[in-house]
Formats: structure tokens, sequence, C-alpha cells
């Protein structure tokens, strides 16, 4: 056996391309990995065990993809995808021709949520359970180990029963955790699939030589009997999978079971479930009965075809009452789906007890081993609460469980350690390469689990680690680390970084300033927490080091570095010799100056590594700042600002709109503040050109036109100057950075074409300055908000009076999408940033599934915004594949809204006025200065309507409620990339 360091989605992948011929891939998050590394594999010409390079093919979509497996298929090939969500839904009408002609395939399955009232590509079981009826098996793995294991198993028995596969683990939680596996080898792969099924399964391929018909159109008088002619297929399916599973033991010493108990052999109170929270009820079991409870808990591996007599020998003869969990959640059913399926099993197996449902886990919510108590402890009352849910507050309907957050498992030798970064500073990748130093050491289990924000680079990930000599069971965050690293100082002031260490643990803080200048800079909530907690704190300015080494803004090799060096998990020089060993590896094809430079960072990460003295008492005069400021609105202030402050699972149910409605114009009020260098406007050689504006992915930088008898209320220093065009002779220019949103790409310096000799260099041409340069963003934060108090304050340029023509025009109209959750220098985000100044106070967006359905759309703040006159686009996503019908049905839909409101208008023209009403209907509306007009004329009707209206006339109230359509309606279609499309 080979020991490796993988996640889940490499270690199923690594069993699924070996063991296939192809891959009819279209990937999605989060089995994109599996998807990639079949491609990477292929491209680099690696065989599968009968020494042939699998064919992988990416599709247009997992509807083409599920197609393109069929065909191969039916064409005698081993075949395989790799998909999740809505992705798994769009392959349904072919996986019922697939099971309906017993065909073997297993696809595999990171589980993930259904987009309902939101997209979530996070983990739970809501795709898996909406194929349960197609005639696929569905068999569960609960762990990064399994997931290897039961890719091998779920090919051994599609093989010998002809029944095609679902292989499923929970998205995130096993499919990106990292630990240490078991590997299988291709001998091991060979000596367990059986050829003579391989060439079995060829034999019945299509085949000229020996034609006949598959997929025929059936009558009444046949179709019927043809459906239960398979029974005896599914029905043999558990035996085989069993067989599968035992013949596997036998060559790995690996045992596996299609419901495996643990706990108590007495147990009165058992819990059943699947996926990984079994890890976690395996846990809380054990360490309960260790103490004399009588509870268990039964993992069901296969749940469909779901077999009554293994489950009923599983479950301990002294079980006297059961609470199923589900991880999904089927709207309007009398239960969920494993719960309906455990009832049925005791009914029929004539094992009568009171059993009660539940749901936990969905979109990745956190389950812990105080929920698994919660839910045990509920058994124990004289009348258990059905159709529960555990782990949120549901305030509506109130079913949730009540539990105890201080309860914990989890064994005192297990070393844990919490690091918060920001996406693509390259702390995830730090530690994913600590997981494998340390997993190298045979007596050293590890487990890496990483907390992304879908919207990826520039938010925050949260790493968790364990490493410990037992196997680590523990599928749910670290809440007591000892050791916590915070990769931003930003982080600091604005959320609780130490709210999960452990009394006595270690905090790093990667620090522009000394220690004793460090401790003065910190609010004074997290001193009193560092002095309570009784905390050691060291600081070093790895953003100096990185700098000074040459690899500037790489700090992930300094801090993994300072980690080593003060956690004690590995011997201080054996550890540097490890870390400058997986620089070589992860480094070496960037050359060697990459590899000797951030060698070059380790050597003096610890002679630049400094511990804070900390006093008996706080001293800090600063508090931790608002979330979100006092003038917010009342639902940022309720709803998104927890969600900000990473509280949003304290949020009950009450707080959430009820159809996925969420207010515009919100990340206005997050100020991310994630670059230490921000853009900064030399008003003195600025040519006015618009470009910095125009090119800046996060519309930070704005301009306007003021009359210079406002400056007498602007702050000191608040820079302008006159405006470059013949005809204004009181007018200003000035240009407006938003710090706080800035990213530091640079985008706006590039693109720049004013030069000047004099100022620092910048990183441009030795000498040279530009109109716009970068600079370090303390020094200028607290003028700034000054400035840009005082620039908000200013009048918003006329539209009609703007030429829409030039890029110095269209930058005074105000941005209805801004400070987008976009990369740092993205390229999609300025398009779109012009389009809704030009269009976004009648846009209408019809928003595809993709990088800008995330960095447009997702929670807790969103970029469509409102114009000074609360106008903006009205935004939607729907899926992937459908954007421009989705975008064609909103333009259809405006066009006959249009007509009815010409219409009525018609009937209304002797109460409306022959002039007005035949102005609103032919009204040109090429120019902006029509639109304009237009909108005054229906504000006009609107107010000779409403007293209509009121007094009855039905007329009157159907063109109310379609009026607005009067004004042009612009319908954008808005690709997943970026790309936008006006479709009238």
């Amino acid at each position: 056996m080979t020991r490796l360091i993988v996640d889940g989605n490499e270690a199923c992948a690594s069993v699924a391309y070996r063991t296939t011929e192809l891959c009819a891939i279209f990937p999605i998050t989060p089995s994109s990995a599996m998807a990639e590394l079949a491609d990477e594999w292929a491209s680099e010409r690696l065989p599968n065990i009968w020494g042939s390079v699998p064919e992988v093919v990416e599709m247009q979509s997992e509807g083409g993809a599920a197609g393109a497996l069929h065909g191969a298929l039916q064409a005698g090939a081993l075949g395989t995808t790799f998909t999740a969500s809505q992705g798994l839904l769009l392959m349904i009408p072919n996986m019922y021709k697939i099971a309906g002609e017993l065909t073997s395939t297993v696809l595999h399955v990171a589980a993930r949520s259904i987009a309902a009232h939101a997209l979530s590509i996070f983990g739970d079981h809501q795709d898996v359970m909406a194929v349960r009826p197609t005639g696929f098996a569905l068999l569960a793995s609960g762990s990064v180990q399994e997931a290897h294991d039961l890719a091998l198993i779920a090919q051994m028995a599609t093989l010998e029963a002809r029944v095609p596969f679902v292989h499923f683990f929970d998205g995130f939680r096993t499919s990106h955790e990292l630990a240490r596996i078991e590997g299988l080898s291709d001998d091991d792969l060979r000596a367990l699939l059986d050829t003579d099924l391989v060439r079995a399964h060829r034999a019945r391929a299509l085949n000229p030589d020996t034609p006949f018909i598959r997929g025929t159109a059936q009558n009444p008088d046949v179709y019927f009997q043809s459906r239960e002619a398979a029974n005896p297929f599914f029905a043999r399916t558990p035996l085989i999978v069993e067989r599968a599973m035992r013949c596997f033991a036998e060559r790995t010493g690996r045992a596996y079971r299609l419901f495996e108990y643990y706990g108590a052999a007495d147990a009165e109170r058992v819990v059943v479930l699947m996926g990984s929270s079994a890890a976690t009820a395996r846990e809380t079991v054990e360490w309960l009965s260790a103490r004399g409870e009588r509870v268990g808990a039964l993992q069901v591996r296969l749940f469909r075809p779901f077999s009554v007599r293994h489950f009923l020998a599983a479950l301990p003869a002294t079980t006297r009452r059961l609470a199923v969990l589900d991880r999904t959640k089927e709207s309007g059913a009398l239960a969920e789906p494993l719960c309906l399926d455990v009832v049925a099993a005791l009914a029929e197996g004539n094992r009568v007890m009171p059993v009660i449902g539940g749901r936990y886990g969905l979109s990745s919510k956190e389950f812990t081993p105080a929920m698994v108590k919660a839910v045990l402890d509920e058994l124990k009352s004289p009348h258990p609460r059905n159709h529960f849910v555990v782990g949120i507050d549901d305030d509506v309907g109130h079913a949730s469980l009540p539990y105890d957050p201080e309860f914990r498992t989890e064994p005192d030798d297990t070393f844990r350690a919490v690091f918060y970064g920001l996406g693509a500073d390259g702390t995830v990748g730090a530690n994913k390469n600590s997981c494998k130093i340390l997993g190298e050491d045979a007596d050293l289990f590890v487990q890496g689990y990483f907390v992304y924000d879908s919207k990826k680079s520039g938010s925050r990930t949260v790493s968790h680690l364990r490493f410990g000599r037992e196997p680590i069971r523990s599928a749910y965050l670290i809440d007591r680390a000892q050791f916590v690293g915070c990769h931003q100082f930003s982080f600091v002031h604005s959320i609780d970084v130490l709210g999960i260490a452990a009394e006595g643990a270690t905090f790093l803080l990667n620090s522009p300033y000394g220690p004793e200048e460090t401790w003065d800079r910190l609010p004074r909530t997290v001193q009193e927490e560092i002095i309570r907690k009784k905390l050691s704190v060291w600081v070093i300015d790895a953003t100096a080091v990185a700098r000074a080494a040459g690899i500037p803004g790489r700090t992930n090799t300094v801090l993994q570095t300072c980690f080593f060096g003060i956690s004690g998990v590995l011997p201080r020089e054996q550890a540097l010799e490890k870390i400058k060993a997986a620089i070589r590896k992860t480094y070496d094809r960037k050359g060697e100056a990459v590899v000797r430079a951030n060698w070059a960072a380790v050597d003096a990460t610890l002679e630049r590594l400094r511990q804070v003295r900390v006093p008996a008492r706080a001293t800090s005069g600063a508090d931790l700042l608002p979330v979100v400021p006092a003038r917010a609105p009342e639902f940022v202030q309720r709803v998104t600002a927890p969600m900000l402050a990473g509280r949003g699972d304290s949020l009950p149910v009450s707080a959430f709109p009820v159809d996925g409605t969420y207010p515009s114009a919100t990340s206005r009020w997050e100020k991310r503040n994630i670059s230490d260098i921000v853009a900064e406007w030399d008003s003195t050689s600025c040519i006015q050109c618009g470009n910095c504006a125009m090119i800046c992915p996060h519309a930070a930088i704005r301009t306007a036109l003021f009359d210079d008898a406002r400056l007498a209320g602007a702050p000191p220093g608040f820079p302008s100057a006159p405006i470059d065009e013949r005809g204004f002779p009181t007018t200003r220019y000035t240009l407006q950075v938003y710090v706080e949103d800035c990213t530091g790409c640079a985008l706006c310096v590039e693109v720049c074409p004013a030069e000047t000799t004099a100022g620092r260099p910048d990183g441009l041409a030795a000498g040279m300055r530009k109109a716009i340069n970068l600079t370090d963003r303390e020094p200028i934060l607290g003028r700034a908000r000054e400035n840009i108090a005082f620039f908000e304050s200013l009048p918003v340029t006329e539209r009609a009076q703007v030429d829409f023509s030039t890029v110095r025009g269209t930058q005074f109209l105000e941005p209805t999408f801004e400070f987008s959750g976009a990369c740092a220098g993205c390229g999609e985000t300025p398009y779109l940033s012009l389009l809704s100044r030009l269009f976004g106070d009648r846009m209408l967006v019809a928003n595809a599934t993709g990088c800008s359905s995330i960095y447009g759309g997702n929670l807790p703040t969103t970029p469509w915004a409102t114009n000074s006159e609360g106008r903006g686009p009205a935004w939607s996503n729907s899926l992937f594949e459908d954007n421009a019908e989705f975008g064609l049905g909103m333009r259809l839909a405006a066009d006959s809204q249009l007509a009815m409101a010409r219409r009525l208008t018609t009937a209304l023209r002797d109460r409306l006025g022959a002039e007005l009403a035949d102005a609103l209907i032919s009204a040109p509306q090429r120019e902006e200065r029509d639109i304009r007009t237009q909108r005054r004329r229906v504000a006009d009707v609107r107010a000779m309507l409403e007293p209509l209206a009121e007094a009855g006339n039905e007329d009157a109230r159907q063109l109310l409620s379609v009026l607005g359509n009067l004004v042009r309606r612009s319908v954008w279609i808005v690709g997943g990339d970026g790309w936008a499309y006006d479709i009238g």
C-alpha cells in the first residue's frame, strides 16, 4: 500500500481514471477537480490499468456529457463522468435510459446543494436524492479513504450487477478535505476488477457485425411488463455490493459493510445517517458509550437499492428508538428520503419502534458532536419531536432542537490549528503543503479542511488543520485551536479571529509593525481576549520579508515557516528541511531563481519573528471597527452585517427572505480593505481622460464635475482641478479613489497616459510617475474617508448633458455595478460597470451561472446597485446553460407588457388627455433626453391613474401594474464569464 496525502476529489478520481476508457466531462464546483485531474492525466498520457490512455472529452453542458457518456457506453466503452448539483439533474433524462438499458457505469458526485431560492456551491444530499427514481444504485462514502475505496467497489459491483451506480460523497467536507489515506495500486485494481465482466460489457455493445435494436418506442400493451422485467437485477445488487466489499477487504484489509454500526452493543437509542456526518456521529456515540450511555450510530453506505435484510441485521436487537438524519429537504414530503426508507424497512421487518426524522447540514452547514448528542437526547424524552431541524435557529416553524455548543468529544492529544487568510494569498496552498509535510510521518494522521467564500479571490479563507497519532474522524470545524494564524493584519479590526483560540494557545500575526507597536494597534477587545486566554503572541512583517527575498506578495512561505518554528509540531531543523523540499517540488517548474528566492525567505523568517510582551491589562483605546456604518439600511444592519462578521450561522430563520429576494446596492457597505497599496490621484498632472475610472474592475475610481463655489465646504486639501473644457469657467473636475474598495491591481496605473519625471518610481520606468499611482493605504486612509464623504455630497451630473460617445463622458455617469467580489485586475467587470452607467437605470439582467454570477450575485453583499434616483439593474440568475432562453423570456415579457400598457393607454385616452396618451405611446426614446421626458410623462400619468384605480376603474388598475414598461426596457444577457449581449 502507498501512503498518500490527497483530498477526496483526487482520491476518487485516481481510481475512476485508472478503471475507465472514456471520461465525458463538464466541470462543476465542487466536483471540478475530478474532471480537471482526469484531463491533466490524459494530457500527460498516463495510462489506465489496461495500458491505454482514457479519452477525456469536455462537452458543452452536463446534459451533453451525459449524452456522450450514454453513447460511449452503448458502443461498449467503460465510461464515467464527474458532476454535482444541477449538473447531475441535467443528466437525469440520460440516467433513466442508462439504467433502463442495464448499462454498467459509475458517476462520481461531490454531492451539493440544489439552486432553489439561491445558488449554493456547498455540500448536502439534495442532488443525489433527486436521482433516486432513475434506477441508479446510490453508494455513499463518508471520508477521503472511503471515496478512494468505494470508487473501486462501485466499479466492481456495476460490472457484475449491470446496474449503474452513483458513487457520492459530501461536497467540500469530503471532496476538499485533505487527509492521509492508503492508496490502491494498479495491481490492486487489476486484481479486483474481473476482466471477464469487462469483456461481457463490451459484448453487449452495439455492433454492426451482430446488429440489434435497443431503445425502441413501446405502446401500453408491453411497456409496463418491460419495466418490471429488470427487477431481478436490482434485487441482487445489494448482495453483489456486499461480495465486492468482502473481496476488497481480503485484498486490502479495509472492511466495509452496506450498513455499518458503531457504538454500544446494547444500544437503545440509535441515529441513522450517511456521508461525512457518520464520522462525527461515530466519534460522539463512542464518547458517550464509554461513559455508560446506551447509544449508537448506523452509517448507510448503499442507499439504493435499499436492503431491508442488511439494515435490520446491522441494527442492534436492543434498539428501542431511532432518529434518522437527512442532509436534504423535500418540501411538502411527509419525511425526507432516508427516514421514509427506514420507516418502510422497519415495517417490512416487523420491527415496531418510535422513529423520528430530521434535517441537518444543508449547504455545508456545520454538524458537530453537540448536535448529534442533541438528537440522541431528544430520543430520551417521552414524546420525541419529529420533523426537527438541528444546527439552526428555526423561529418560524419552531422545529429546531437546542444543543450545547460547549459539548466536545475531540481527543486532547490532537493538535488543532486555524489560519485566516485572503483568497489567492497562498495561505491555503501553504497549509496543504504543511499537511503533506506532517503526513509523511508514518505515525502521524493529518486532516486539512479549508473554508472558502464562493467569491474565492479576495475573500476570507479559513484553514482548519488537525494532526494526531490516532485516525481523525472529526468531520467538523475546529472551535478550540491551540494555534491561530492571522495572515492579514486588517482582520483583527473587523472579525473575531481569537474566538476559536483555546486557553494558552499561540497566536501568530502578520503585522507591518514591531512587537510593541503591534500591541498598541490591536483593538481593546482583542487585547482583552489575549490576556484572558493567556495567549502567547508572535508577530512578523511577512510582507517585508517576502519583498526582501524577491517574492513580493508571497507571504505564504514566510508564515508557514513561522508556524513550524513556534508550534513545535516538528523539530525546527527537520521542519525547515521539509519546507525547503516542498518549495522545490512546488516551484521547480518556475525556475531555480524562484526556488532560491523562497529558500531565502525561509532563512530570513525566524530572524524576523518576534514575540510580543503581553501586559497585565488592555491598553488600547480603539475597538473593533463597526461591520457596516450606522447609516446603512435596516436590512443591512440586521442581516448583512452578521454575515459579513462571520456570524451568519447564528441568524434565525425569520431573518431571511422567503423567496430569495435581496436588496440591491449592498456591496457599498462592505469595506474590505484587502490591499495594503491603493491608487492615489495626482491632480496636477492629470489630463482628465477618464481611462483609470473606465478600467477599474471594482468601480473604485469615480469622476465628478462641480462648481468651484462648493470647494468652500471641502475637507482641507481635497484634490480637484479646473475642467479641461472650454465654456465652463467655474467648473472643477475631481477624481476620487475609494481606497477601502481598491484591490491594488494597478490597472489604473497601466492605462494612465500622463507621465512625469517627478516623484518615486512606483514600479514604472526609473524616475517616472503618472497621474495615478500606487501608495500605502494606511497613511492616507483617514483623509480619504473625509474626501469620499464630501465627494458623495456633490450633485450628480445630469445624464442628458453627458457625451455618451467618449470614455470621459461615460465616467461622469453613476455606476450601478460597483465594488464587486471579482478578482483584483478582473478583465470582465469594467465592461459591466460601463454597461451599468449607460443603461443601468432601465436594465433587466439575465445572468448565467459562472464567475459573473458569483462576483455579481453572491451573498453577503452584491454589487448591482441603484443610482441617486433609486433606479438600477434588476438582476436574476437561472442556470449555466439557459441564460439566452432566460433573457429571451424577459424580453418577451417586457414586450407583452409594453403592448398591454399601450392598449390600456389607448382605452383611457380620453381620461388621460389625447396629447399625453399619444405621446406616451409613440415616444421615440432613442436618446437620453427622450427617455428622461418619457419618465416625466409616466410620472404624470401615474398621478392621474391612482385616484381612478382607487375609485374602482379596472383599466386604471391594470395600467398601473405595467405602466413602467412604457419607459424603454433594456434586456441584457450576461454570460458566466462576463460577456454581455443586448437583446433589445
